[in-house]
């Protein structure tokens, strides 16, 4: 294995699209965003040969460059997904990697007064451009949305929300059952505003923004709790409110805003029984050591989904030996089932 880089088999296409979506967000983030697009070893071969799409979404503060990051003894996503199509015995796919970063560092792929509208430009601009340029089967049922933490969240609920878009999922540790994921975190985070900042979130956004970021403890905390807020419960002028007071408490009305976006209670609701009976696959895996006890979450969705009536056949539910972090070697497991259930 080398340290530094391996040559794929496939062909990995980099690209800048132009969001009209995302043009005059809030927080004036950049509209023109970088656009990773694989395609599997033989795309080139036969001109007239279409394939399945799987769309990948990244976990909070993450963003597109960090798929090249190389970790000692370990290979980045990219070069493990190219080698699920090197042998022949997965069924080939365009591969497509989304970039959804924020100034709070991510944007749950939700559209948000307090973001922007990713959301939109994930399902209806990205998609979109895919489709024009390259030889997908441009159908939701030979398209898949796959990803990790705030990513495996994204998949999840984008699922639900526009079944006519994505026909299958694959999600690992996605943020899910809000009680048990996030809640555990609030008295934690107060005190650290109340000691650092006098309670105030502004003046932690003020430091922040005023120094290189994550260099006081509790940086990225704080400013993750601050983007799920910007994401779940913003007002339409953009004003966002937080789900807890100063003593740590839920604040209920807030906190119903959450809830409402929480993909065990979403896959709970009549509406949307349809889009997960829908779904082609749905893959649903954590660590049952996840430090944020999202292989409860996991667990959760996964009766949840069963419950909405998706036949068992078509479900994939594993809890494996692990944390929450350094676990991208399940991702191409997730990958390969994704391929053969849209092929078959």
């Amino acid at each position: 294995m080398l340290p530094w880089f391996a040559d794929l088999a496939g062909r990995l296409d980099h690209h800048v699209i132009d969001s009209r979506a995302l043009r005059g967000n809030p927080l004036g983030d950049p509209h023109e965003r970088p656009l990773w697009v694989y395609v599997p070893p033989g795309y080139d071969d036969d001109p007239t040969k279409r394939y399945p799409t799987v769309y990948v979404i990244q976990g909070f503060t993450g963003h597109i460059a960090m798929w090249a990051n190389r970790t000692p003894f370990r290979r980045p996503y990219p070069e493990l997904a190219d080698e699920v199509f090197v042998t022949g015995d997965v069924p080939p796919a365009i591969v497509v990697y989304v970039d959804a970063w924020t100034a709070y560092g991510g944007s749950q792929f939700l559209d948000s007064p307090g973001t922007g509208r990713y959301h939109t430009y994930l399902c209806e601009e990205v998609v979109t451009w895919v489709d024009a340029r390259y030889r997908t089967i441009p159908t939701r049922d030979m398209r898949a949305i796959t990803g990790k933490s705030s990513g495996g969240y994204g998949s999840m609920v984008t699922a639900m929300l526009r079944p006519e878009v994505f026909g299958a999922l694959a999600t690992h540790a996605g943020d899910a059952l809000f009680e048990t994921c996030y809640v555990p975190e609030f008295p934690s985070k107060v005190r650290t505003l109340r000691d650092l900042y006098g309670g105030s979130y502004d003046a932690f956004l003020a430091d922040f923004r005023s120094r290189i970021p994550l260099t006081k403890p509790n940086d990225e905390l704080l400013i993750e709790i601050y983007g799920y807020a910007a994401a779940y419960s913003a007002d339409d002028d953009g004003k966002v409110h937080l789900p807890f007071d100063a003593n740590g408490a839920l604040v209920p009305d807030v906190w119903e805003r959450w809830l409402a976006w929480d993909p065990v209670r979403m896959a709970r609701q009549e509406r949307y029984a349809e889009a997960l009976q829908s779904m082609r696959a749905i893959w649903i895996d954590a660590g049952n050591r996840d430090e944020f006890h999202l292989d409860l979450g996991a667990t959760a969705f996964h009766q949840a989904v069963l419950g909405a009536g998706a036949p068992k056949e078509r479900v994939h539910f594993e809890l494996f030996d692990a944390g929450h972090g350094a676990i991208e070697y399940r991702y191409p497991l997730a990958l390969a089932w994704l391929c053969q259930q849209l092929a078959s």
